[in-house]
């Protein structure tokens, strides 16, 4: 075995989940761990799943077959059993058909190409298999952008369930692949479908409007050219529970900028998540109380709406008052407005992200996917609203000669 199926293989977890790329060796680790639960006792099933029962046989049936060799005591090729010679049997199933997944008790299941099948395969019909035995599992495959086994990838990485773990790999981990092969791939395919079919990301196709390969970082704010700072918010409801479900609605986001005379956007923070509607508030007025912007901005609607009360009842309480303006999305599209708000800005170079920030990595995921219904796009969508608050100023009293002098110094005429 390559030394990435022994890592995963060596691993004593119930549940598994390994992204990885095309000619990974992704199937020569579900077979071997198909074999070595058949072989261990004589209760419980054991399913090897696909998205078809045509897929379950094309990727499955022959490299079982070479594996197990003089185990094999029957084979049905219809139905895609293969019985080996201490009486357990190993079945092929495809998850289109899912009345053949119900009602057995698993030891061991493979889902393999997870990301093609239906969301609720798993959920909703064998995780209740796999109660009886405390069976084990592993979600294997290439991704197909953020669907539910990218969910199954996150959970299990940072989920923080000591049960699962999750594993990535590409394809340039198969010693026995040609890297010259690998290398012409990379060069001759676009770029989304080199990083998800060779390399297993779970990015979209790609942004088709940001080049987030020339974004600017900084890592110490520069006023040497004098500046404002401003704050637009925008809101995405409240939470009062949060749970793994929460991962796929929109954020909440506070964009922190200082933007200098000249027009350059620094972004210190953005601060974003599904919080209650007073942890909202406090949020906001903290960022408030850090920056001490020029201006601050929130997304006008029912959300706006009611943030305001717990906002001003910390104003009355701290004595500190600042002016909420009103932004509007002005009857423009999300996609239109942020490419018209960001998208000059950014080819010019004229906005910088602070360097190490754990919002900037979530930043420029959203900026590499834009747009993606796959992927959220809050923090842009906050940063965006920056450009509705800033006035700068096109001229100072040093630039502007005249000869023009008042006859009356008090009334100026």
């Amino acid at each position: 075995m390559l030394p990435w199926q022994l890592e995963v293989m060596d691993t004593d977890l119930r549940f598994k989940v390994v992204a990885a790329g095309r000619r990974t060796g992704k199937s020569h680790l579900a077979a071997v761990s198909l074999v070595l639960s058949a072989l261990s006792d004589k209760r419980g099933k054991v399913f090897y799943v696909a998205p078809t029962q045509g897929m379950a046989r094309d990727i499955m049936w022959d490299k079982l077959y070479e594996i197990c060799g003089e185990l094999i005591d029957t084979h049905n090729k219809n139905d895609l059993t293969l019985t080996l010679t201490n009486g357990q049997t190993i079945y092929l199933k495809g998850a289109d058909r899912p009345d053949t997944l119900r009602g057995v008790s698993l030891k061991h299941l493979v889902l393999d190409e997870f990301a093609f099948m239906k969301a609720d395969v798993f959920d909703a019909i064998l995780r209740p298999a796999l109660s009886d035995m405390k069976g084990t599992c592993i979600f294997i495959g290439t991704p197909e952008g953020r669907n539910h086994f990218y969910d199954k990838y996150i959970d299990a990485k940072i989920g923080g369930d000591p049960q699962w773990e999750a594993w990535h790999y590409t394809s340039y981990d198969n010693p026995l692949l040609d890297k010259g092969e690998i290398d012409h791939a990379k060069a001759t395919l676009p770029r989304w479908a080199f990083q998800q079919e060779y390399m297993a990301s779970f990015d979209a196709q790609g942004s088709e409007h940001f080049e987030v390969d020339d974004f600017k970082f900084y890592d110490e704010l520069d006023t040497s050219i004098p500046g404002d700072h401003y704050i637009a918010i925008d809101l995405a409801g409240f939470e009062e529970k949060r749970g793994s479900k929460t991962a796929k609605r929109d954020n909440s986001a506070i964009a922190c900028v200082y933007v200098n005379d000249i027009g350059d956007w620094q972004v210190e923070q953005i601060d974003f998540g599904r919080w209650t509607l007073d942890e909202t508030a406090e949020r906001i007025f903290a960022a408030v109380e850090k920056y001490r912007p020029m201006g601050v901005g929130i997304e006008k609607g029912i959300a706006q709406q009611a943030v305001m009360q717990p906002l001003q009842d910390l104003m009355r309480r701290t004595s500190r008052v600042f002016r909420i303006q009103l932004l509007s999305h002005g009857n423009q599209k999300k996609t239109d407005r942020i490419l018209w708000a960001l998208g000059g800005r950014f080819e010019r170079g004229s906005i910088s992200l602070k360097q190490d920030e754990k919002w900037n990595v979530n930043f420029v995921d959203e900026a590499s996917n834009f747009p993606s219904p796959l992927v959220h796009d809050d923090l842009l969508d906050a940063l965006a609203y920056i450009d509705q608050m800033v006035i700068l100023p096109y001229s100072s009293a040093e630039d502007f000669e005249s000869d023009w002098e008042p006859l009356d110094a008090v009334s100026g005429y």
